[in-house]
């Protein structure tokens, strides 16, 4: 069974249950498992990543490719 099946029948018999100890168990074993996931896939950054991304940094100011906090802010106020 492909991984969109295998999703499928599981969101089948999750819809199923009618045990909320099961459903929130299910809820935190997503979290912790996602969490997991995210954490691991995390890596720190190398000196030169860091200071390659400081240099893009200062070239985008030095060349106006900046926009300040409040228009940015504004701009997502819009979004809403």
């Amino acid at each position: 069974m492909d991984l969109e099946a295998r999703k499928i029948s599981f969101v089948q018999e999750f819809l199923r249950l009618q045990n909320e100890d099961i459903v929130s168990g299910l809820e935190k074993l997503l979290r912790k498992r996602k969490a997991e996931l995210i954490e691991n896939n995390m890596a720190p950054m190398t000196q030169e990543q860091y200071e390659a991304e400081i240099d893009q940094a200062m070239d985008d100011s030095k060349n106006g490719r900046m926009i300040k906090a409040t228009d940015l802010k504004a701009k997502i106020n819009k979004w809403g």
